[in-house]
């Protein structure tokens, strides 16, 4: 198996980086013209090289689990539930007492919260 090449992983590092600073979350357009907040950009990108690339690209989802803001938290967790369910789950009930603030969108809609509240409906929402 051939592994992420110099010029993606560099890709990949900006977009964990993007999402590790973000303060908002968000998984689509916002606001009425849909504009894609640059972590959201981010998170696309590094949800596909993570289908490509799982081993490489799992490191460093799990540095930004352990090290992102909390907005980049919310995206680690989500990246997990997307390739392995128990994991993603896990990474929801450890952040469950995060009392770090986001901003969320979804579409048009903000909300401000913090990461243990949105983790919480996270694991309800199944």
């Amino acid at each position: 198996m051939v592994g992420i090449g110099e010029s993606a992983g560099r890709e990949l590092d900006a977009a964990v980086r993007e999402m590790a600073e973000a303060d908002t979350l968000s998984f689509g357009g916002v606001g009425i013209a849909g504009t894609l907040l640059p972590a959201t950009e981010a998170y696309w990108q590094v949800e596909r090289r993570l289908e490509e690339h799982p081993k490489e690209v799992r490191q460093k989802v799990d540095w930004l689990l352990a090290n992102g803001s909390p907005a980049g938290k919310a995206y680690a967790a989500a990246l997990l539930d997307t390739v392995d369910r128990a994991a993603g789950r896990a990474a929801w009930a450890r952040l469950r007492d995060d009392d770090g603030e986001l901003t969320t969108f979804t579409g048009c809609l903000m909300d401000q919260t913090t990461l243990g509240e949105y983790a919480a409906e996270r694991l309800t929402a199944d």
